[in-house]
C-alpha cells in the first residue's frame, strides 16, 4: 500500500506514523507543498497522511486549496486519511464545517477523554502532546472521538475511512525535541502552563504508539493485511 504523507514544516514530521507504515511493509512518500508545490494524485494514494504545521486552512494559498481537492477527490473515493492538528482542520474545512480560534491556546502535555468506544482498545483517559490555538466544528455525520477540558472537539471519526486529531499522538520523543527546540516560542500564552523545559522532561507514553497503530489499523480495515 502507498501511503503519502503531506508534511508542513521541518519540525513536525511523520514519528510513529512511520514506524507503522514499515511495520505493514508499506511504502511511504513524503511531500512538502508548503516548500516545493507539489501534492500526490489521488490515483497514487491508498492512505493519505496530513500532519500538523503553522498555517490555518483558512489561509489563502494556493496549495492549501489544492490540498483540499485532493482531499475532496480521496473522501470521494473512500480512502483512508488520517488528519493530525492542521490536517483534521483541513478535512472539516473540505466538508464545509468551521475552523475558527479556540477558547485557550493549548501548547504541552495534557489528557484527553475519549468518547465512544467505536474503535476497541483506547483508555478511557490518555495524556497527549497539544500544539495549537485553533479548532474544528465535528461534521455533522461524523462521531466525536476525544475530548479534553479545554476543548470538546479533540477528535473524530467520519464512515469508517477518516480520523482527524487536533492533539498530537505521532510524536516520538525524538520527534518532541525537534518540536520544542525550534517552535519553543509559541508555547508562550498557553493555558496548560508549561515551559520548554518540562515539556521535554515529559516522556512521551507508551500507550500513545499502540493507540496511534489501533487509529491507523481501523480506517484501512480491510486493506491491511
Amino acid at each position: 500500500m502507498r501511503v503519502n504523507i503531506l508534511q508542513h514544516t521541518p519540525n513536525e514530521g511523520p514519528g510513529y506514523i512511520l514506524d507503522w507504515a514499515h511495520h505493514h511493509d508499506h511504502e511511504v512518500y513524503t511531500y512538502h507543498p508548503y516548500q516545493y508545490g507539489y501534492l500526490p494524485d489521488f490515483n497514487s494514494t491508498d492512505m493519505l497522511v496530513i500532519l500538523g504545521g503553522p498555517m490555518s486552512p483558512n489561509d489563502d494559498i494556493p496549495w492549501i486549496k489544492k490540498e483540499r481537492q485532493l482531499i475532496w477527490q480521496l473522501l470521494d473515493r473512500n480512502i483512508p486519511i488520517f488528519g493530525v492538528c492542521y490536517g483534521a482542520q483541513q478535512i472539516v474545512k473540505t466538508l464545509g464545517y468551521k475552523v475558527d480560534k479556540a477558547p485557550a491556546k493549548e501548547v504541552g502535555w495534557a489528557p484527553v477523554y475519549r468518547q465512544n468506544t467505536i474503535i476497541t482498545a483506547i483508555p478511557e483517559k490518555m495524556t497527549v502532546l497539544h500544539w495549537h490555538e485553533e479548532m474544528f466544528e465535528v461534521p455533522s455525520k461524523a462521531q466525536l472521538l476525544f475530548s479534553s477540558k479545554a476543548l470538546k472537539n479533540q477528535g473524530f471519526l467520519l464512515n469508517h475511512r477518516v480520523v482527524g486529531l487536533q492533539f498530537h499522538l505521532e510524536p516520538n520523543m525524538d520527534s518532541v525535541r525537534e518540536m520544542v527546540v525550534n517552535d519553543f516560542s509559541y508555547i508562550e500564552g498557553s493555558i496548560l502552563q508549561q515551559t520548554a523545559k518540562s515539556i521535554l522532561y515529559q516522556s512521551v507514553p507508551q500507550e500513545n504508539r499502540r493507540v496511534l497503530f489501533k487509529i491507523m489499523d481501523y480506517i484501512c480495515e480491510p486493506l491491511v493485511n
